[in-house]
């Protein structure tokens, strides 16, 4: 996937002025947040609090021994048939898969959700190597026909209207264009059937990854995932190496948090745990089953203050409770990963320098941190990001010197009280009678979209020295 980060404020302006985007936003709204609201009463509030608690641990202990854990996966893992690959970077990550679809003579490959391989570009690699790559999770497939990247990491399609999809169904399957939701569905899964029963290879991504038993867990809603890791000759499990845990009771400790905060399922439709290929007297499963462990970036994080961003489980639940990800969508981060979390992993993965407005793509409300199933602490990492850029001369130097200025001013009291008061009370005059500023100098961006209301002319210390008077 070409990365655009670097273009966040053009693209998020555009998503600001495209009407029906915003109308697909407005709808999406709190729907996931209300739904993981009602899963975490339903669960018992201080109970699911601690279900966070201790789904942070088991994920800090993975990753304080990564290493060792990865290796006792590798040993399980091939003891029980599987090959264990790794891949450095996004360019080993497409030889491996294109070296094993010679090997085994691929000429089509199905695939379920897989967030790294969209990292690696995976698709675009296999179409030049004369392989058709066909995405099954039905939200992949929308904009695999629409030939674009998704935009939410469980709901790919969230930024499409159902009159869209109805276009593209009737353009690529050449039958009469259907509006009924369930009809559309229907159509989606017969038009898929065939892929299902003809592809050579199943690739898959993995939500964790088993040390103890050397097993890949894979979490769907729609049943695709069971068919592409079954019903192909060659399975190809690919994903990040801070995703192994453990054990299985571990397993069973996060398996109980991820669908209430992705979702706010009790359960997941599908829930797969894949250890090896068929075995003998096994009714399915492929013949061959592959594991990429892919490093990309991930490594530079072990031990470094950003670690915990390495918890992470891919639920999304940050980005559907952030203000900024419902606002303009996904599509605007530029990359595979987008809201608060993407606003991280991007820059860190990618070169801060590559993704200068993402850690700026964030109000710091902590709405993604109250959310987050393991309690990644997403506002303090951005603000890390957001010294590092200015310790490295990276920002605008009208931003760097409005920063110095205002430094200045609050290391002297005398200087800061008369700057903010006589602040007030321009902002006071500027509001007029009706008491909103429409435009707001050295700030326009506040006042793009709506009025800012003006301060009654004192500032807070005035306020509060004549309260206490009183």
């Amino acid at each position: 996937m070409r990365m655009q980060s670097m273009q966040f404020k053009a693209r998020a302006h555009g998503a600001l002025a495209d009407a029906r985007l915003q109308s697909v936003l407005k709808r999406f709204g709190s729907g996931f947040v209300d739904k993981r609201a009602a899963a975490r009463e339903a669960y018992g509030i201080e109970a699911f609090e601690a279900l966070r608690d201790a789904s942070a641990a088991i994920r800090d202990r993975g990753l304080a021994n990564l290493d060792a854990w990865l290796l006792c996966f590798e040993e399980q893992a091939t003891r029980s048939g599987s090959t264990v690959l790794w891949a450095k970077d996004a360019d080993e990550i497409r030889r491996h898969v294109l070296e094993i679809c010679a090997r085994h003579g691929v000429k089509k490959a199905i695939k379920s959700k897989s967030m790294v391989s969209e990292e690696a570009g995976l698709n675009e690699a296999l179409e030049a190597a004369g392989v058709t790559p066909v995405e099954t999770d039905l939200g992949e497939y929308i904009i695999q026909l629409a030939k674009e990247p998704p935009s939410h990491i469980i709901a790919p399609a969230i930024h499409k209207d159902k009159e869209q999809v109805s276009d593209l169904f009737a353009e690529h399957h050449h039958r009469p264009r259907l509006t009924d939701t369930e009809a559309l569905t229907r159509e989606a899964r017969e038009m898929l059937r065939g892929h299902f029963q003809s592809a050579d290879l199943g690739i898959s991504g993995g939500n964790f990854l088993v040390a103890e038993t050397g097993s890949v867990a894979i979490v769907t809603n729609e049943g695709n995932g069971r068919m592409v890791t079954t019903l192909p000759k060659v399975h190809i499990a690919i994903t990040g190496i801070e995703k192994v845990i453990p054990t299985l009771e571990d397993l069973s400790t996060l398996n109980r948090v991820l669908p209430r905060s992705a979702t706010g399922q009790e359960i997941e439709n599908y829930f797969t745990i894949v250890t090896g290929p068929r075995r003998e007297g096994d009714l399915d499963g492929p013949e061959h089953m592959y594991v990429i462990l892919v490093d990309a970036g991930r490594t530079r994080l072990v031990g470094s203050d950003m670690q915990q961003m390495l918890r992470c489980i891919r639920c999304g639940a940050c980005m559907n409770h952030c203000p900024v990800f419902q606002t303009v969508g996904g599509h605007a981060y530029g990359w595979v990963y987008p809201g608060p979390m993407g606003s991280v992993l991007t820059p860190v993965y990618n070169g801060i320098e590559n993704a200068l407005d993402l850690p700026q793509a964030a109000t710091l409300c902590g709405a993604c941190e109250v959310a987050c199933p393991v309690k990644i602490p997403l506002p303090e990492l951005l603000r890390k990001l957001r010294e590092r850029q200015m310790q490295a001369g990276l920002r605008p130097w009208r931003e760097r010197a409005g920063f110095r200025l205002w430094a200045f001013a609050a290391k002297r009291p005398r200087l800061y009280a008369l700057a903010t008061r006589l602040g007030v009370r321009a902002l006071r005059l500027m509001g007029g009678a009706k008491g909103r500023i429409s435009r707001l100098p050295l700030g326009a961006g506040w006042t793009l979209g709506r009025d800012m209301p003006s301060p009654e002319g004192r500032t807070f210390r005035e306020l509060y020295a004549a309260r206490r008077g009183k």
